[in-house]
């Protein structure tokens, strides 16, 4: 039987083989489509789509970061996933939670292409699937804490957007 509570994690971690992500938290592909696609902003060709399963425990943090195609987030387990988006500017930040149907939480959010995105567990850990399209390639990926200028912005404005470079 599958354990639960503060041994979870572990589990999980080892069960799904998931890898440490440059972003934070942990990281598995589970999916790359044969399909092929050739985006229309000059990119070279990608997989249609592509797939992860995605965990973060508390105290970790999917840090700032943008990608250059939509990104589906699909929340699979625990605690309710805060998740965060911020225009190129950030002078428009949101936090929405993703988790089970509730008044304030919804399963699935979607982050378009090109949008600043970070997200963190509101509990003891969170467990996620992510789908790209077209297909994720960290060629396509860039952190905020890259950018010196634009992080050190960031970290002024104070808060959970802060803490989140």
């Amino acid at each position: 039987m599958p354990p639960s509570g503060p041994d979870r994690v572990a589990w999980l971690i080892a069960t799904l083989g998931l890898q440490p992500h440059p972003e934070g938290g942990h990281y598995r592909r589970i999916h790359a489509s044969s399909a092929q696609v050739r985006p229309g902003d000059g990119r070279g060709a990608r997989p249609a789509l592509t797939g992860i399963y995605y965990l973060l425990a508390a105290g970790e943090c999917s840090r700032w970061h943008r990608v250059a195609s939509d990104e589906a987030w699909h929340h699979l387990e625990g605690a309710p996933l805060a998740l965060f988006e911020a225009d190129a500017a950030f002078a428009q930040v949101a936090r929405r939670l993703l988790g089970p149907f509730a008044d304030d939480a919804e399963p699935v959010r979607v982050v378009p292409h090109g949008r600043w995105q970070a997200a963190r567990s509101t509990g003891a850990y969170t467990l996620v699937a992510c789908s790209v399209g077209p297909g994720f390639d960290f060629a396509d990926f860039e952190l905020l804490c890259d950018r010196a200028d634009e992080a050190a912005r960031v970290r002024a404005l104070g808060g959970e957007a802060a803490a989140l470079v």
